[in-house]
């Protein structure tokens, strides 16, 4: 009975030095991340791997080729989502359950009730296309509703573009875009993952998702996952595209941009970035010309990061338009407000 007792006593013993040991362990290691750890992460990470915003959003002032004209146009809108300016120059802007219109002097002077909240407006053959989530309407520019199509099933429309015969949507949801005729009947899908035909397909991680048609024909789309804006045909053929993903002024930074894209007269192209917060513009083959804003041109109240995922750039960002007179129009959508630029001389 003594000899066990002694063996029960040597496992109580045993046991007790394991678990010292496993708490030595865990103290030296905490104490290691505490002092170690927490020093190198707040102190010693190099410069290289760490974002200056005050480097990154510095615009040197020869590449800022376009200044502000006019004071800010106030929308008055809770939620500012889009706008378009059509061909008489006036401009029109989506958002909370309405689509306004000012006049070339920045005054309102039409309101169009929605019976939803609207993702998209194109003010296109005298008419405006205004797309309610999953569907598309037509009013007149007094505010008349002309026709209603069809909705898509299960899709989130968050950008228009209107050709002779066709009418593009893109859809941030199923990372598509839609063709349909002008009566809004489906002509197919363009954009969907096609290795035959060399199509990566299009990465959206936020509803951010912007097409137009080119004054050459072809068919721009932004693909903000991937950094780049690419060139369709109308029946899907991928043609090129341009864009690199970077933090530098030349390239796209984060997770997901460009967020907007406009063409001016001259064939050039406007982008709009979230996160860095940042309007340029390219030549036809991707090469940056200059700067339209950054934050501070912008007057620029939200979180300004580079987003490396999209809940990290959940914010609001903006929306992009140009007029026949090479303007550029911004819209803020942090205080929705419609921002207007022209060329330097």
């Amino acid at each position: 009975m003594r000899q066990r007792s002694y063996k029960q006593a040597a496992k109580v013993e045993g046991g007790l030095i394991a678990v010292l040991l496993a708490l030595t362990a865990f103290g030296a290691g905490f104490l290691a991340y505490w002092f170690v750890d927490r020093r190198f992460i707040r102190q010693d990470v190099p410069q290289a791997f760490r974002y200056s915003m005050e480097e990154l959003t510095a615009i040197e002032p020869f590449l800022l080729i376009y200044r502000q004209i006019r004071p800010p146009i106030e929308t008055g809108l809770q939620t500012a989502v889009a706008l378009d300016v059509d061909s008489e120059g006036a401009v029109w802007a989506a958002g909370d359950q309405k689509i306004l219109r000012f006049a070339a002097d920045g005054r309102k002077d039409t309101e169009i009730s929605l019976s939803s909240k609207p993702t998209a407006v194109k003010a296109a053959d005298g008419v405006l296309y205004v797309a309610l989530t999953d569907r598309i309407e037509i009013y007149s520019s007094s505010g008349q509703r002309v026709s209603a199509w069809a909705p898509v099933r299960t899709a989130l429309l968050t950008s228009i573009a209107v050709g002779p015969e066709d009418v593009f949507a893109a859809d941030a949801l199923n990372k598509v875009i839609h063709r349909f005729d002008k009566q809004g009947n489906s002509r197919g899908l363009l954009g969907a993952k096609d290795s035959q035909r060399g199509i990566e397909g299009f990465v959206v991680p936020s509803p951010y998702f912007d097409v137009l048609i080119g004054r050459d024909g072809l068919l721009r789309a932004t693909n903000p996952g991937r950094q780049r804006v690419e060139a369709y045909t109308f029946d899907g053929h991928l043609e090129w595209h341009w864009g690199i993903p970077s933090v530098k002024l030349e390239g796209f930074s984060g997770c997901c941009n460009p967020i907007a894209l406009a063409q001016l007269p001259d064939g050039t192209f406007v982008t709009g970035e979230k996160g860095l917060v940042r309007v340029k513009v390219y030549d036809d083959q991707g090469r940056l010309l200059g700067v339209v804003a950054g934050p501070q041109q912008l007057g620029w109240k939200g979180p300004i990061r580079v987003c490396e995922t999209p809940e990290e750039c959940g914010s609001r960002g903006l929306d992009v338009a140009a007029d026949g007179q090479g303007r550029i129009y911004v819209l803020e959508q942090v205080r929705n407000t419609i921002l207007i630029f022209e060329k330097n001389e």
